[in-house]
């Protein structure tokens, strides 16, 4: 037996062993453990469990402004919060609920695949030795440093029709259109949304990819070079397979933070007081407007429940394909 598995086969013992006993035993015995983990989970318990718990119980309220004086006394309705999120047609939060899935959707997509390729391009150029290195990688940080409310005001401002940055630059000083479109509005709003997100975040990834980078032994890259391998198969062959823990951390972060996306957008339109439109409002912006602006706090609660429960799924069905994966490899 290798002496790595016969390692791990003592270790397990060792587990099950500690599994056998009872749970006060094991409780006791690593008391100083649970004394240092204490803070820990009633701070998780206070902020995210009761909040989550109360906000299930909420979907099965009728709360809106005439009960909201009783909050959580309010009617109990069962499922009809998620009845008029799903199927009746008539109901103000189901009025552009599919248009918002369909937005966030296409959003998370291009969102996560251009700060992921954005950041790997960038983050591939700063893993070369030249002068100014550490200048230039602090520079390319700043769009994360700068808030999303921040980011989400400036680039409202430059995607005005009259004025804007983006049509004075692309019609009068580079002349690539022959008029100046409206990003504020109709079918270019998506992209208007999707651009500033992938600008704010694609730094985050370059970091966290560069540093996956400076992991790889060059020994590899050297051996390959001996080969005669060229730029992209060392790519494929070398680097891919070697940040792979990397790429997964980063795709499931973007996937979680832009489906809940919402300063950017919402900061966009009005200052959190407009509409986003058809191809602007997200998951997040339907659930805060129809909630905060047409006080329907049952149904919002029952659509962010129905969110939260795709969500898990997607996480779950996540991991189970990137344990797959490391079983492979």
């Amino acid at each position: 037996m290798r002496p790595e598995k016969e390692g791990l086969s003592v270790l397990s013992g060792q587990i099950n062993k500690q599994k056998k006993k009872p749970v006060l035993q094991r409780i006791k015995q690593n008391r100083i453990a649970y004394v240092f983990l204490l803070p820990t989970l009633l701070a998780m318990l206070f902020l995210h469990i009761f909040p989550i718990m109360q906000g299930i119980y909420m979907s099965f309220l009728e709360l809106n402004q005439f009960t909201l004086s009783q909050y959580l006394l309010a009617p109990f309705v069962g499922l009809d919060n998620f009845y008029k999120v799903l199927i009746d047609v008539n109901s103000p939060i189901r009025i552009g609920l599919f248009e918002a899935v369909r937005n966030t959707v296409i959003y998370t997509l291009l969102v996560t695949v251009g700060t992921l390729g954005v950041g790997m391009v960038v983050a591939l150029m700063l893993n070369r030795k030249f002068f100014g290195r550490s200048l230039v990688r602090t520079l390319f940080l700043f769009p994360w440093i700068i808030p999303t409310y921040v980011t989400g005001l400036l680039w409202g401002i430059m995607w005005l029709k009259e004025g804007g940055l983006i049509n004075v630059m692309l019609v009068d000083w580079l002349h690539l259109l022959p008029f100046k479109p409206s990003w504020l509005t109709g079918a270019n709003t998506i992209w208007a949304i999707i651009i500033p997100t992938i600008w704010r975040y694609w730094p985050l990834s370059m970091l966290m990819l560069l540093a996956g980078l400076q992991t790889i032994p060059e020994e590899l890259y050297e051996a390959a070079d001996i080969d005669g391998a060229g730029p992209w198969r060392k790519f494929w062959m070398i680097t891919w397979p070697m940040l792979q823990p990397v790429w997964f951390i980063l795709i499931l972060f973007g996937l979680i933070s832009n489906t809940y996306s919402f300063n950017i957008v919402i900061m966009m339109f009005g200052f959190g007081a407009g509409f986003p439109g058809e191809w602007g409002d997200l998951m997040m912006t339907n659930i805060f407007r129809n909630s905060f602006q047409l006080w329907n706090f049952g149904t919002g609660a029952a659509a962010s429940v129905l969110l939260l429960i795709v969500m898990v799924a997607i996480v779950n069905v996540w991991f189970r394909l990137y344990k797959q994966a490391e079983e492979v490899r």
